[in-house]
């Protein structure tokens, strides 16, 4: 065999060897308890491991509402610990926790794991942070753990649109809809109110409480 087709040989082997290697990783625990997409590095301090933190706001850019911080988080230790506290660097942001079952406490168990965001997994919710963190950021953040202290990372700041809508806030205000019917209803109260005097004095208050409660809901 040439020296060629040694090389090419060498070659081939190491990226079947390098493919192998990925597939046994995917096949770990990472990949059965990370659904996130694994585009962001995990950053490891003692022995909690954050994979994969992502910031993921409303899918609306007018929207108010909450945006949430995606990750999985790895306890390689022998004790449990907890995850105190998320804050989002410079903005003055801090997450609120909510478990799996609910309560602010969420446990980190040696040897195990927890997921952030989505259906049935524990959440850390920003509130009102559609103009605090913005899309396509590289955002920095903190996570702080009982024993491992600050892990301190740059998340990347996605809507909930795509592949990241599961992992999205749950909370999604509706559009606004009373502009819209406003115009209407002085449209339709004014021609009735003219008509007639009679119309006019019973008329117009019954279109004003009726419509009065409406608005308020």
């Amino acid at each position: 065999m040439s020296s060629s087709l040694r090389r090419g040989a060498l070659a081939a082997a190491a990226i079947a060897f390098s493919i192998a290697s990925l597939a046994a990783c995917g096949a770990g625990n990472n990949a059965q308890t990370l659904q996130v997409k694994p585009d962001n590095a995990a950053v490891t301090v003692g022995d909690i491991k954050v994979q994969n933190a992502t910031v993921i706001t409303q899918p609306d850019l007018k929207s108010q509402g909450p945006a949430v911080v995606a990750a999985t988080l790895f306890n390689n230790g022998k004790t449990a610990q907890t995850l105190d506290a998320i804050t989002v660097d410079g903005v003055g942001k801090t997450a609120k926790l909510t478990g799996a079952k609910g309560g602010s406490k969420i446990t980190v168990p040696a040897g195990g794991s927890v997921v952030l965001g989505g259906e049935g997994n524990a959440t850390a919710e920003l509130p009102n942070s559609r103009t605090a963190v913005l899309d396509g950021n590289a955002q920095a953040i903190t996570f702080r753990f009982s024993g491992a202290g600050d892990v301190k990372l740059k998340a990347f700041v996605v809507p909930a649109e795509s592949y990241f809508e599961k992992w999205g806030p749950s909370e999604i205000p509706a559009t606004p809809s009373a502009p819209a019917s406003s115009p209407a209803g002085k449209q339709s109260q004014s021609p009735s109110g003219e008509a007639t005097p009679s119309q006019s004095a019973s008329g117009s208050p019954a279109g004003s409480e009726s419509e009065s409660p409406a608005a308020g809901h």
